[in-house]
This record gives structure tokens, sequence and C-alpha cells, in this order.
């Protein structure tokens, strides 16, 4: 028996069967220690952002690494590298003047939202302003803040009702639900909504039309935070030319949360972007935030993001998310008419879910599609994830489309 704790897993198939070895990858096919090839149809965990066997940015992180590979930025401390790249996710947030704390990951960077939020009603004279509020099938990290607001009903299993109290979720789909919450809670309770653009892990499920700019206003309007989860859709997911979604659909939201594409997850890095005025108690001098992570900010994490940056804007990655968008609906749209496929969620940013009518088959429907050499994943009830790296040609997607075809056929 191995000694890997896999993450979400059942461990004793695994233990059975052992584990799928991948040990290479380059642009869009991963292989594994048999030499085998797949194409990764999810970019690893939707982060991959520019593609496997990126050197550059291998590089970067080792120069970094060789003059220092980290210290901290409690405190004063801080690094040239750390600094630079807190300007340039600044200058590409949705809201002018943002100010941006870096974490390790995604779940960090919901963990530091959620205290966020009820820090600043405190500092504005308005402690009972404490409530979360979430939607159903949202996922938003593994920590205990983003564990309790969990859409996920499996996600919070057996670890009692009250994991972290003052939490409410909504559906999905129901902007009237909002104000349906706030009109029976009171808004002076609540500190904030947080929301996915596109719902990513709870099965893919884009917004509804007018939906994120209607729960926007209601927030806006009755004084409540409103914090857009960006870990899958921001640094260029979302399409057309956007950094983030909160650009494209004009959100300007108080509180992004991001990581995945920060870094194409060459190495772990996560941010949570404030706007001016959440920052600014903080900033004004006497009143400290007394949180941080060790390795919040890394500094051979930063310069993986820089060189990952660089490696979008020369490559015109945005508009190739774009073209992304529109292949992904034109060669996935036919697999509607198979039987085993309930719906097909495109048509909005680089990303398309599978959605099978039996969700029970979705983990079989994973091993067929890897025997034809893809690399794939469920997600949510019985949905396959589909959100290719930037540089998956059209070919590419056509020949991944015709594989997940064979698989359900």
């Amino acid at each position: 028996m191995g000694s890997l704790w896999h993450g979400f897993a059942d461990m004793g198939v695994v233990t059975d069967n052992g584990p799928f070895v991948v040990t290479r990858g380059e642009g869009v096919r991963i292989y594994d220690d048999a030499g085998n090839e797949y194409l990764d149809s999810t970019a690893g965990l939707w982060f991959t952002n520019v593609g496997h066997g990126r050197t550059e940015i291998a590089d970067a992180v080792a120069r970094q690494l060789s003059s220092i590979a980290h210290y901290s930025n409690f405190g004063d401390y801080a690094n040239d590298t750390l600094i630079e790249l807190a300007e340039r996710v600044a200058a590409m947030a949705p809201v002018a003047g943002s100010k941006v704390l870096f974490t390790s990951g995604g779940s960090d960077a919901v963990d530091s939202a959620f205290k966020l939020a009820r820090r600043y009603w405190t500092e504005q004279g308005q402690p009972n302003k404490r409530i979360i509020v979430s939607r159903t099938k949202a996922y938003h990290g593994m920590h205990i803040g983003g564990t309790a607001i969990a859409g996920i009903p499996l996600n919070r299993e057996g670890y009692g009702p009250d994991f972290i109290t003052d939490t409410e979720r909504i559906e999905w789909d129901d902007a009237k639900a909002l104000l349906g919450l706030i009109e029976r809670v009171g808004a002076e309770n609540i500190a904030a909504f947080i929301v996915e653009p596109i719902i990513g892990a709870g099965g893919v499920y884009l917004p509804p039309e007018g939906y994120l700019r209607e729960v926007r206003e209601i927030c806006r309007d009755h004084d409540v935070l409103f914090i857009a989860d960006e870990v899958v859709t921001g640094y260029g997911r979302i399409g057309h030319g956007h950094w983030f979604a909160s650009s494209r659909f004009d959100l300007e939201p108080d509180i992004i949360t991001t990581a995945k594409g920060l870094t194409s997850g060459y190495v772990p890095m996560g941010a949570m972007i404030a706007a001016p005025h959440l920052a600014e108690p903080f900033f004004a001098g006497g009143t400290w935030w007394r949180h941080g992570y060790t390795y919040g900010g890394h500094f051979g994490a930063a310069a993986a993001a820089m060189a990952n940056f660089d490696i979008i804007e020369r490559e015109n990655l945005l508009a190739e998310a774009t073209r992304l968008e529109s292949d992904l609906a034109g060669a996935f749209g036919p697999l509607a008419e198979l039987d085993a496929v309930a719906e097909i969620r495109t048509g909005l940013g680089a990303v398309t879910a599978v959605q099978l009518a039996d969700p029970s088959d979705a983990p079989a429907a994973v091993l067929r599609l890897r025997k034809l050499g893809v690399a794939a994943r469920a997600a949510g009830m019985g949905a396959l994830q589909i959100s290719p790296a930037f540089v998956m040609t059209t070919d590419e997607v056509n020949e991944l489309a015709d594989r997940y075809a064979a698989a359900l056929s």
C-alpha cells in the first residue's frame, strides 16, 4: 500500500488499482510513466492556461530561487519581484487602485475574503454584519470558511451542522432569492455575498442572462459586499480580452479571489484583490489586519506569475481564450444528441461541461476517455469538465470532441 493520500479520492479504489502516474507534459498533452500520451482536457485543475512544459517559467523560478527563494512579506518585508507582481495584478483589476494580498492558493484567498468582509464591517462600526451568503452548487475551496459556505452538500458532510455560524445559501440561478434573503434576515446582518461568475467544480454552470449584474445591483443597493470568486475564471479564461469575468460583466466587485491561472499552476499561488474602500481602513495607519500566510507572496511563485503573464501577453493568449469559447461550443455542442448526454453547457469563456444523463456513469466515463488518450475529470453531479489550456488549437479541440463522442457513444 502506498503512503500518498490523494485528494478527493476513494483511496480503497486507488489502492486496489494503483495511481495514474503523470511524468511529463508538453503543450496540451501529458504523458504517463509508461510513455502513453493523453490530451489534457482540463488544464490540470483548471490552471495550466499557457500549457505544459514552459521552461521559460521554470527558468524564471530558478533565477529567483538562486537569488533568494523566499523570506516573508509580514510587517515591512517585501521583494522586488513581488512588488512588481502586485502592481501588475492591480493594473489588471477591474477596480482602479485595488490592493493585492498574496496567498498560497485559492482556498487561502477565499478564507481571506471571508475574514476581511467581516473585519471591514467591524471597522465601520457595524460588527453585526457577519453573515456570508453563497449559492447552491458553489465551490469555494476546502479551508474552513470555504467549506462552511460550500453549495455542494457532500463537501460539508461529516463535519457537523455548525462548521461556521452566520452563513446562508440561496439558489444558484435566482437573483430574487438574494433579495428575499436580505429582506428576511436584514441587510444590517449581512457582510457579503460571494459568487463564482461561472460555477466551476460544482458542475460548470454558466450564469443566466443578466444574473450577475442583477445580484451586483442588489448588493450595492443594500450595502452588502460583493465578492467575485474568480479562482477559475481569473487571468483570461473568461475570454474577450478580459483578465477577469468581473471586467467582462462590469461588476466592480469589492473583493476578488484568484489563484490557478495566476501562475498557470507552475508554482502554488493565490491572491485576494480588494477595492480601495475595503483596504482604506487598514492603509490609513494605526489599524492592523492580523492575517497572512507564511508562503503568501512566495518570491519564487511571484517570478512564475510574472513569466506566466509575459507569455500570455506576448502570445496574445487572451484572444486564444476567446477563440476557444467558440471552438468548444462548435465542437461539443453536437454531443448533446448522444443518448448518454443530458446537456452541453458551453458558450461562455474557455469552459464546457458535458452533463451525463446518468451521473453515476461519470467515473467509468473518465476511465473510458483515458483509454482513448484523454485525461478527463468529473465535476458536480455527473458533469465532465472541459477547460483546456489556451494554447489548444482548433484541430485539437475537434480531436478532443471526437474522443469524447467515442467514449460516450
